[in-house]
């Protein structure tokens, strides 16, 4: 009998192609130790079923029911009931990292009754009242896309992929209803288009499916001691030894990648929640442990308590990934070999980051946070669609007040990025990260207005050339000097392992003499004994 649900603790057995990469980042925080609020998993092999089928699997219904239920006793809550009402968080979770691909439904299981029950607990209506509101917002937008997607899916399979988008309307006052179409809606999400041309830019298999992680829901928003954020181990853009990331105080998680809203920096969280603080640290010093890597971390804390909502490695790149892997060798965390073995030829063609020269000759019309380094130059494009359409005949330069899933072809289509908002750990930072493009976030005094974009006084058009430095946080007009800065010590000390590992001391490029150093490497292992 096929098993379509597990619940998430220590014991959990799985890789992350069943579980999902969240899902199997949870189970290891279990097994350190650390604070996760309690849940369980759908499989990636009941999404698979649900994609082919266009139904959920025969089975999932009961088993869902058994979780929950065994979620109610670990919580010592009820499930859409008035009396210490449990509601939950429904997530997407692929084996391969999708951020904000596919959909996520908050604080379901707030039904009316359960809506009440919160209130009176905590004797705070108005959260309550507004906690139901973020449920029934996520919720029909959920569904409303998976019923598109369900229909594309219908389509193109001739299978009976739109049956589960047949039972979508109003918004059930039965929690357990909820639950079933809220999986639903987020299997649906693996085929909407933007998930869809994701997978395509980042070689990601179409056929893999979602895993969907439902947990306790931790408030960020319930009151003054409550918050949400993101961290990284090391700072994500040069590898240095010390947390990085945003907070907000008072919000949800989702309001920290979203990006429509101003994040502080990481470090503020220390004067004003010392003991959440120690918390992280401690938690990110025994991840990266685990990993043996720099980690990201999601984390929500509730009336001064901290929870670790996701965690995985960093992937850094360029020079991060470089300082990162030799200092993690000097750690004794890695050896010279498998730090060699990190840092692929590929991150070499970013190590030396070009940089506009001195910004006193340039015309500065921005500045923000550099979110990938780099120097890119184009015309600017105030859209999604007009940033694919006008790139067609030269780079263009993506300006928005924030990005979301929904812009990804023009962020694909973009030569740089440029947001009015956000932080490093927004949604058009992380994006831009993994899709190596210059990126410079919260850009202060810029506004976007139709096709024209106005900062310092000046409005340009749509079209107007101007120049990301990804590093430095500035947005120049035109196309100003750049330098390329000397290779670090951490690039001379990586490549002088490569020569050893590889026995070639001759002179060649930095590229061949790391790929001769894996060459020789790989060879080793595959030789036999």
């Amino acid at each position: 009998m096929t098993e379509w649900v597990r619940g998430l603790s220590a014991r959990t057995g799985g890789t992350a192609a069943t579980l999902g990469g969240k899902a199997s980042g949870l189970v290891a925080l279990h097994r350190l130790g650390l604070p996760v609020p309690p849940g369980f998993v759908v499989t990636t092999r009941a999404c698979r079923a649900f994609l082919r089928d266009g139904r959920l699997p025969a089975g999932l219904d009961e088993e869902l029911a058994a979780a929950v239920a065994d979620l109610e006793r670990a919580t010592g809550r009820t499930f859409g009931g008035p009396h210490r009402p449990l509601a939950v968080s429904v997530r997407s979770g692929a084996e391969a990292s999708m951020p904000g691909m596919m959909r996520t439904v908050l604080n379901l299981g707030l039904t009316t009754g359960a809506t009440e029950g919160l209130a009176a607990e905590t004797g705070d209506r108005a959260f309550a009242l507004d906690a139901r509101r973020g449920f029934l917002a996520s919720f029909t937008e959920a569904e409303a896309e998976a019923r598109a997607g369900a229909a594309r899916a219908g389509e193109a399979t001739g299978a009976g992929a739109a049956a589960g988008a047949g039972a979508a309307g109003a918004v059930p006052d039965d929690a357990a209803q909820q639950l079933v179409r809220a999986v639903e809606a987020v299997f649906a999400s693996w085929e909407a288009p933007r998930a869809r041309t994701y997978r395509e830019l980042n070689g990601i298999p179409h056929d893999l499916g979602t895993a969907v992680v439902v947990q306790q829901m931790v408030f960020g928003n319930r009151d003054a001691r409550s918050g949400s954020g993101v961290a990284f181990s090391r700072d994500p853009g040069t590898g240095e030894d010390a947390p990085y990331g945003d907070v907000l105080f008072g919000h949800q998680g989702e309001a920290v990648v979203s990006g429509r809203t101003a994040t502080r920096p990481l470090r503020e969280l220390a004067g004003r929640e010392p003991g959440v603080w120690a918390g992280l640290l401690d938690a990110l010093r025994r991840i990266e442990a685990h990993h043996r890597d720099a980690c990201y971390v999601e984390f929500t804390y509730q009336s001064g308590e901290l929870w670790l909502l996701q965690a995985r490695p960093g992937r850094f790149a360029g020079a991060a990934a470089v300082r990162v892997a030799t200092e993690l060798a000097d750690q004794r965390l890695i050896g010279r070999d498998e730090a060699l073995l990190r840092v692929s030829p590929a991150h070499l063609r970013h190590v030396r980051t070009p940089r506009i020269a001195p910004v006193a000759a340039a015309d500065v019309l921005v500045r923000g946070t550099g979110a990938c380094p780099g120097v890119a130059t184009g015309r600017i494009a105030t859209t999604a669609d007009g940033a694919v359409r006008m790139a067609r005949t030269g780079p263009v330069v993506l300006v928005r007040p924030e990005t979301s899933p929904g812009d990804l072809p023009g962020l694909a289509a973009a030569a740089g990025i440029v947001t009015a908002r956000g932080g490093p750990a927004s949604h058009a930072a992380v994006v831009a990260r993994a899709m190596g493009k210059p990126a410079v976030v919260g850009a202060t005094g810029l506004a976007v207005d139709g096709t024209s974009v106005t900062a310092g006084g000046r409005t340009l058009p749509e079209g107007t050339l101007v120049t990301v430095d990804g590093t430095g946080g500035e947005v120049v007009l035109g196309r100003p000097r750049t330098v390329t800065g000397a290779a670090d010590a951490h690039l001379h000390r990586l490549l002088a392992w490569a020569d050893d590992a590889s026995g070639d001391h001759s002179a060649r490029d930095e590229a061949q003499r790391l790929a001769a150093a894996h060459a020789a490497l790989r060879g080793r292992r595959t030789e036999p004994r």
